[in-house]
């Protein structure tokens, strides 16, 4: 992975979270993938933030915005660094559990699935992605 220097002007500041809940049918954890049409890709939930505002906010907000559920942030997890069309990105993760919500397709987002964190680690797009699922349980199994 190419390092991305923290002060360079052109890197893009995004925050996002690995969201999950425990199923609805037999207790189980569940994590939450977002589906974004425009790239055809599964990812957790995140996007760039707002001017000025604060990278858990940011992420607190993408959730809701991305898959209709407020969260209660846990832990942060890695951040994540790559770049994207040719500009340095960095993306902060927290651990945050789905508080309450629904679901409702939009341009940006048109489908979510909660599935089993194996099953997610699997449906991730892309590889640098699939540590946080990692970084979620290990993080759980000490809460």
């Amino acid at each position: 992975m190419t390092a991305v220097p923290e002060n360079d002007g052109s890197l893009v500041h995004a925050a996002g979270c690995v969201l999950w809940r425990r199923s609805p049918v037999d207790g189980d954890l569940e994590v939450c993938l977002v589906h974004r049409p425009k790239y055809d890709d599964w990812s957790h939930p995140k996007g760039k933030l707002k001017r000025g505002e604060d990278h858990l906010a940011g992420a607190l907000r993408e959730v809701a915005e991305e898959t209709g559920y407020t969260a209660q942030p846990g832990a942060e997890l890695s951040t994540v660094r790559y770049f994207a069309q040719n500009r340095p990105k960095q993306v902060r993760y927290w651990a945050a559990e789905a508080a309450s919500g629904g679901f409702t397709p939009t341009d940006e987002v048109d489908r979510i699935l909660w599935l089993s964190p194996a099953a997610a680690r699997s449906r991730l797009t892309q590889h640098r992605d699939r540590g946080l699922v990692d970084e979620l349980l290990a993080t759980l199994r000490h809460a």
